[in-house]
């Protein structure tokens, strides 16, 4: 297909410049025809955006090569796992990379220290087939979990239902591999005041940013440990907060969730749980939804592995007369209790207590 010109958007760019240099610095696959930049116009949103170009990088230093070439140009960088997210996190107007094609290995899981490292296009699904011969899994399982990557989810700071046993994303991550826009790149994970110190005294870009870090959480501690909500699952915005250091000073957790604002990811190490032998599911109904939500704190006491809401609303569309379904308890909400045991009978007894 014929090649487009810079779309207007971006008025700015040599266009002719910036595609030379992606296709003599990476390996992997560069396009900027029009039936591509349509394929990578949309993600599971309903938003559009049509890209100047896309990357397909087969190595980490393509991503460093593509990163660079946007740098120089001044192109706006999208780094897209999996497409699923539904905010349009993953599409935009400048340069799209794509680690869903090429960058999908799992390059070790380590049952001793439950930790497994990947590169960002694994996907979700993968890495749980990966662990399940250990008795092991990824906490973290939102809905698109045969589809999602663990780039995309670090992106997003992803939870699923199973946050209410094992937390984010965030919370599950050990360290990151990263890239900053001006080709730095950085191992990052939970760093003590002592590490952080011998960090931040540094005379490289690394060091300074540590310092940064360091004045930052030093000038606005007090902020940071009363200001930020105190929720679960808050996935929403910058975690300033993981850098305190009653939290690790986390960095790699502080980045999860930034979208790919702040770095590139190249690399993760993440945290795997138990996975329970024996799962049981109790569905429990009320009068309303406003019942059911009450429920939730006593419930939370049974440990469960998820808790799930429906109302009548949502039943009574798509209720169709005919045989051959199970009945939902009477009312007019349910939760739905994921509980878990050795085996199916402890499961069951957790189920019926």
């Amino acid at each position: 297909m014929p090649e487009t010109t810079s779309p207007p958007v971006l008025p700015d760019i040599d266009l002719d410049d910036f595609r030379g240099a992606l296709r003599r610095d990476v390996s992997g696959t560069v396009a900027f025809d029009p039936g591509t930049r349509a394929l990578y116009t949309a993600d599971a949103s309903n938003y559009r955006h049509v890209p100047l170009g896309v990357v397909l990088p087969h190595t980490v230093d393509d991503v460093a090569a593509a990163v660079a070439a946007c740098n120089a140009y001044g192109v706006p960088l999208t780094p897209r796992g999996g497409g699923t997210s539904i905010a349009g996190n993953s599409i935009g107007q400048g340069l799209v990379i794509d680690t869903s094609r090429h960058l999908t290995a799992i390059e070790e899981v380590d049952p001793r220290r439950r930790t497994a490292r990947v590169q960002p296009g694994v996907i979700l699904d993968d890495l749980r087939a990966a662990a399940a011969p250990h008795g092991l899994t990824f906490g973290p399982d939102p809905s698109t979990h045969s589809r999602c990557t663990i780039g995309g989810m670090i992106g997003n700071n992803s939870c699923g239902s199973h946050s209410v046993a094992w937390g984010t994303t965030a919370d599950n991550v050990e360290s990151l591999d990263v890239l900053l826009h001006d080709g730095t790149r950085m191992t990052v994970g939970a760093t003590g005041r002592d590490e952080l110190e011998r960090l931040a005294a540094r005379p490289t870009r690394e060091g300074r940013i540590y310092a940064s870090l360091r004045d930052l959480v030093n000038t606005y501690m007090g902020d940071l440990r009363t200001g930020m909500p105190q929720l679960s699952r808050r996935v929403s915005g910058y975690s300033l907060d993981r850098l305190l250091p009653e939290n690790g000073g986390h960095l790699a957790r502080a980045l999860t969730g930034t979208e790919g604002t702040c770095v590139t990811v190249l690399g993760a190490t993440v945290r795997l749980v138990e996975s329970p032998p024996a799962r049981i599911l109790v569905v429990l109904g009320y009068p309303d939804a406003p019942a059911a939500a009450d429920a939730v704190p006593e419930l939370l006491k049974h440990s469960p592995l998820t808790i799930e809401g429906l109302n009548e609303q949502l039943v009574s569309r798509v209720r169709r007369p005919g045989g051959g379904r199970t009945e939902l308890p009477s009312g007019g909400a349910w939760l739905m209790v994921e509980v878990s045991g050795a085996d199916a009978a402890e499961a069951t007894e957790r189920g019926r207590a």
